[in-house]
């Protein structure tokens, strides 16, 4: 995705450090991806939990959600989340509709939990 040239990676935050205790808290707004090119990675982080969180990668046609679906990462389903871990998954830009998010459902709380993207843009 980023090669030797890391500097030029867009971050976004999809989910500020959060402890959540219910799915509605460990889900994040929809982030436009318009001008992702290649792949887009999302890296999601547990740090303490009690309960347990299973992450999943969503995609719309706009910031309220429209025509959203879920989208397999190229790297599979998220792993079983353990404490204090960090995972990362990808989709291509093209598989977006435009806009993204994670949702991560709580099955029991709270969950400490937070969640970014990486992508390059399109060149203008």
């Amino acid at each position: 995705m980023l090669g030797a040239n890391a500097q030029a990676a867009t971050v976004k935050v999809l989910l500020s450090p959060v402890s959540a205790a219910n799915t509605a808290a460990a889900t994040s707004s929809w982030i436009s991806t318009a001008n992702a090119v290649g792949s887009i990675m999302f890296t999601v982080a547990a740090g303490a939990l009690t309960g347990s969180i299973v992450w999943t990668i969503e995609t719309a046609t706009d910031n309220s959600g429209t025509g959203g679906a879920a989208v397999t990462p190229a790297e599979g389903a998220f792993d079983a989340v353990t404490a204090n871990t960090v995972q990362k998954r990808t989709i291509d830009a093209n598989s977006s509709k435009g806009y993204v998010r994670c949702v991560g459902t709580i099955v029991t709380g709270p969950v400490l939990v937070s969640a970014q993207i990486h992508y390059r843009e399109k060149l203008v």
